[in-house]
């Protein structure tokens, strides 16, 4: 895969995608809509009700949800004090909603700007949508990486993995997303 964002002047980006590029990426994308899952008023709850929604005050099971949606005061892993537990749940209660709807509107923005794009061809992004992109490759990479295991220390044997394993294919979207990543950023500051 070698579609990687150009600069289009004026913050804005593009990039040419063939089909599977596109349709990889489109996959990826709802299927990270369907990790987030709906938000407040998504399923015919009253969108007034929603506004005064409180989230969730622990952090989430799934280890891909919990990277993120991480909490704000140290690791939860790690022993904390009362107070310090107190205080991220406190946070997490008023902030994690918000937060999903960010990370549910980047994905939704790719979404739309795929089937947009009708298969293959070359997707221009704006300034404005190139922030929606960085945000929803960034959280489909951590996912990728929490599923796969990946460590900081460990992330070049990635690329030496056999053909064979059956992780090769996560592993080539996470290297192409963070190559997809890395290029849009580049692009953006030049």
């Amino acid at each position: 895969m070698a579609g990687l964002f150009e600069s289009a002047g004026g913050g804005g980006a593009a990039i040419a995608l063939d089909e599977v590029e596109a349709s990889i990426l489109r996959s990826l994308e709802v299927q990270m809509l369907e990790l987030i899952g709906p938000g407040p008023g998504g399923d015919g709850e009253d969108p007034l009700a929603a506004l005064f929604a409180e989230g969730p005050s622990e952090a989430p099971a799934d280890p891909a949800l919990a990277r993120l949606f991480p909490d704000a005061y140290g690791d939860p892993a790690a022993p904390a004090d009362e107070e310090a537990r107190a205080a991220a749940a406190e946070f997490r209660r008023f902030t994690e909603l918000d937060l999903r709807a960010r990370k549910r509107d980047d994905a939704l923005q790719v979404v739309r700007a795929l089937d947009g794009l009708g298969g293959a061809g070359v997707l221009k992004l704006a300034a404005g949508d190139c922030l929606h992109w960085l945000g929803a490759l960034n959280d489909l990479r951590l996912t990728l990486g929490v599923r796969l295991e990946v460590s900081e220390e460990d992330e070049q044997g990635l690329y030496e993995l056999p053909d064979g394993d059956e992780r090769k294919p996560l592993v080539m979207a996470y290297l192409w997303l963070g190559a997809l990543q890395e290029s849009l950023l580049e692009a953006i500051t030049d």
